[in-house]
């Protein structure tokens, strides 16, 4: 599991910083990398955005997509990272959005999380986990172990 400590490390010999977009961890990554200190050398800046509009207004995610794909999905992820990282100063911008529970539906059930991570240089990468069940502390968490482990790779090789 890459700990705040690996991705501080990772990031300042890098000379790369962070910026994060949650929506159903509400501020958890940003709370997890900042937890340590020197983390400012890595973390410029996070946004929460619970609702679809408080999206569309902070991150510029489009009322279509949210539309045609719902807050759940790659789609929206994608252009939460991405409008997080044309808004801030940051090399790389992480986003996830997700049901953390309880409830949820047959389409889209609770455990269902997508993440983002948009990159300055290169490709922004999405991709959705389906964490299951296990409550909404521990999808939540799960959530921000996740994302702390795509951070962790967009740096390059993982940590030991």
């Amino acid at each position: 599991m890459t700990t705040p400590d690996m991705l501080l490390v990772r990031y300042r010999d890098a000379g790369l910083r962070i910026a994060t977009a949650e929506s159903c961890t509400a501020g958890l990554l940003a709370a997890r990398i900042t937890e340590v200190a020197g983390s400012s050398t890595i973390f410029d800046r996070g946004v929460v955005t619970y609702t679809n509009r408080s999206k569309q207004e902070l991150l510029g995610v489009a009322a279509e997509t949210l539309d045609a794909h719902g807050a759940v999905s790659e789609p929206v992820a994608r252009e939460m990272a991405e409008g997080m990282l044309a808004r801030s100063e940051a090399d790389v911008a992480a986003a996830i959005t997700g049901i953390a529970g309880p409830g949820g539906s047959d389409a889209k059930p609770e455990g269902r999380v997508c993440f983002a991570i948009a990159l300055h240089e290169g490709e922004t990468r999405t991709e959705t986990q389906e964490l299951g069940p296990l409550g909404r502390k521990n999808v939540r968490r799960a959530a921000v172990d996740h994302a702390m482990s795509l951070l962790d790779a967009a740096v390059g090789e993982p940590s030991p």
